[in-house]
């Protein structure tokens, strides 16, 4: 299986060149890429690497027996491992899966101050176990999350150059339509990524197998490992609670009305009974939260009711792969989306806002009669962003910008299956360059 570039890559190698440089610890939910990632730059980068996979050899857990100093870690772990070279300033370490040994870090500080090694410290379900060793280390490490291959790195591992994204930003900064056969190829690609997600061995098996054959199973197996990961980590009642919010979200995504509701979970089912289950998967880094916001106005935080929200998973393709068997035959063979049109593509969009680093907020008037899908914001204006199933006209969004109630909204962005426009003060563009939208308001 070949190596996909990362973005994380470049943020590895100018980790590494920070002259007081403190330990990192690489967070995300399984399957996104951690490991290899930080293989591939370790092989290239320095002299020695030491892996530690604490799942793998839980014999390691005992390294700390004899206290947390980098002197006694680096003996302990020599001891187990002799063929291990620790050569000062030319070795990387790399602890894994520390979600089964949380302690390790608390000789993060001591390796800090010890300055003779880098350390990686990586792991899935790490939002869960963060909070209880937050306060370790505080001010000696640093912090990444990882998420799945969003667009822009799906392209360079389908053989597209890595100024790819720059150059679609250029249609986008000067609203220069793409051609007709541009627009066919990416638009294609586009619905290909929201099939397969950005998981990179799922890619890796559509790039070498040029099909989908075979995906579909590896999607399954990976919902199965989180459900799995679920029943390990989570005990008592709020283990079935947690499946049961897990299970929900592509049918109540598939509604209408995607506010995501509690009582649809089970009978009796209350918020705040769920809310801590919710709050689970977002730290697992499954799903995103978009929060209603009480008013569209700036600034966000602070402006949004946390009992109404819509759940969107953090990877298309677990939500493709939860749609059902005839969902799934007519989506692969003919590309149809089908009922989940509307789901997907926000879902799409969520996932692609949400890798950009934007939080995610909706607005949905009480009386119905104006409802935008995401805002996002610069430092003066707030922008409504409109996800389109269907090319047509967008009466909200032309609510919200000429409306004297809304002094922030000076124009909008309208996401649809179309190519680039603007037209009372809406841009339009194709779903496929959801991405780059913080690059464009940024040069904006």
């Amino acid at each position: 299986m070949s190596y996909l570039k990362r973005k994380i890559d470049s943020y590895l190698f100018e980790w590494k060149s920070k002259p007081n440089k403190h330990p990192l610890i690489v967070k995300g939910a399984r399957q996104v890429g951690k490991t290899e990632s930080i293989r591939q730059f370790a092989q290239k980068e320095y002299k020695n690497y030491v892996e530690i996979n604490f799942v793998e050899e839980p014999k390691y857990k005992t390294i700390t027996e004899g206290g947390f100093s980098a002197e006694s870690i680096v003996k302990a772990i020599s001891r187990i491992n002799p063929s291990f070279k620790f050569c000062p300033h030319e070795t990387l370490i790399v602890f894994d899966e520390i979600q089964d040994f949380p302690d390790i870090v608390t000789s993060l500080k001591f390796f800090s101050i010890d300055h003779s090694y880098d350390v990686i410290c990586s792991g899935s379900l790490l939002g869960v176990n963060y909070k209880s060793i937050t306060s370790i280390s505080v001010g000696y490490k640093e912090d990444v999350e990882m998420q799945s291959l969003d667009f822009e790195e799906f392209l360079w591992a389908m053989g597209y150059p890595e100024n790819i994204g720059e150059s679609l930003l250029e249609n986008l900064k000067t609203l220069k339509v793409f051609s007709s056969s541009e627009h066919s190829v990416f638009s294609s690609l586009f619905i290909d990524y929201c099939i397969l997600g950005g998981m990179p061995a799922i890619v890796n098996s559509y790039i070498e197998s040029k099909s989908f054959s075979g995906t579909h199973s590896l999607q399954k197996q990976l919902i199965s490992a989180y459900k799995d990961d679920i029943r390990k980590y989570v005990t008592g009642f709020d283990q079935t609670k947690i499946l049961n919010v897990f299970e929900s979200i592509p049918s109540q995504l598939a509604k209408e009305n995607k506010k995501f509701q509690i009582s649809k979970i089970a009978s009796g089912a209350r918020f705040k009974d769920y809310w801590g289950c919710i709050e689970w998967l977002k730290d697992a880094g499954l799903i995103n939260i978009c929060y209603c916001l009480s008013f569209p106005e700036l600034p966000l935080k602070g402006n949004y009711d946390p009992s109404k929200y819509k759940i969107y998973f953090k990877d298309t393709g677990l939500l493709v792969a939860s749609l059902d068997d005839e969902a799934q035959d007519d989506l692969r063979a003919n590309k149809s989306l089908g009922v989940y049109k509307g789901a997907l593509y926000e879902n799409f969009v969520g996932e692609a806002l949400s890798k950009s680093g934007y939080e995610l907020f909706y607005y949905k008037r009480e009386d119905g009669t104006l409802e935008q899908d995401f805002f996002v914001r610069t430092a003066k204006e707030l922008i409504p962003i409109e996800v389109k199933a269907k090319n047509g006209r967008s009466k909200s969004l032309t609510t919200l910008i000429n409306s004297e109630k809304y002094p922030e909204i000076l124009y909008g962005i309208k996401l649809c299956s179309g190519n680039i426009g603007f037209e009372n003060n809406v841009y339009t563009f194709p779903y496929y360059v959801s991405f780059l939208i913080k690059r464009f308001l940024a040069d904006k």
